[in-house]
């Protein structure tokens, strides 16, 4: 654990971090849905929208790549869950409760997925913070990356990691209680709120604990830099 005070963010360039959020979410969130739209409306199999759906991620990557010269760990996770939604979909059951309830198995796989990540080496919002705390830039990515020698931002990400996976594994077991125990065209409406109210909350809650944590760590810092100083 290092010591010294954490490196001053380089200023972000404003005009990359809006083309690189708005290339983001054309690619990663508007184009998954109207891919699989359109193909589920004009009477493909729900295997094959989904399938589909996945090259807006695809293509996301690749502009990324070209772009910054590495790949984007947000379009490799949205690809993860379109692979998870696709074999979902593919063996999935004719029950109309369980057709309702696959969804929820997706949320819950990913949820494992943000708990595994804290196996690795670097959790997954480690990635995500990376992604949208920064403009991509070599300067903004390299100040992201020497942040990992705090324990401080450390927890941050890990505790971050946590509470996302969680979040996930209870939006999934909610969904499936909600199927067994409403109606289905109730089921279908949470299923259609649901992901966007858990998703806004997280945002949410991403944003006030990185904001405090980092007050926190400057106070900190301040105050071991006065006690040095005395």
């Amino acid at each position: 654990m290092s010591t010294t005070a954490a490196p001053i963010a380089p200023a972000r360039k404003g005009k990359a971090a809006a083309l690189g959020w708005l290339i983001s979410i054309a690619f990663n969130v508007v184009a998954p849905i109207l891919i699989y739209n359109y193909l589920h409306d004009h009477g493909y199999s729900e295997s094959t929208a989904i399938l589909a759906s996945g090259l807006g991620p695809v293509v996301d990557t690749a502009v990324y790549l070209a772009w910054h010269r590495r790949i984007d760990e947000f379009a490799v996770v949205s690809l993860v869950f379109v692979g998870l939604s696709l074999v979902v979909a593919l063996i999935g059951p004719t029950d109309p409760r369980m057709l309702l309830a696959k969804d929820s198995f997706v949320s819950g796989l990913l949820g494992v997925l943000y708990l595994v990540s804290l196996a690795a080496p670097k959790p997954i919002m480690f990635y995500f913070g990376r992604k949208f705390a920064t403009d991509g830039t070599p300067e903004m990515v390299a100040w992201w990356n020497s942040m990992w020698q705090y324990e401080g931002f450390r927890r941050v990400q890990r505790n971050l990691t946590v509470v996302w996976g969680i979040a996930f594994v209870l939006e999934a077991v909610l969904r499936i209680v909600f199927v067994y125990t409403l109606s289905h065209g109730t089921v279908v409406t949470i299923n259609n709120i649901l992901p966007y109210v858990v998703i806004g909350g997280l945002v949410y809650f991403t944003m006030v604990y990185a904001k405090r944590s980092s007050a926190r760590g400057r106070a900190a810092a301040a105050a071991a830099t006065s006690a040095a100083a005395a």
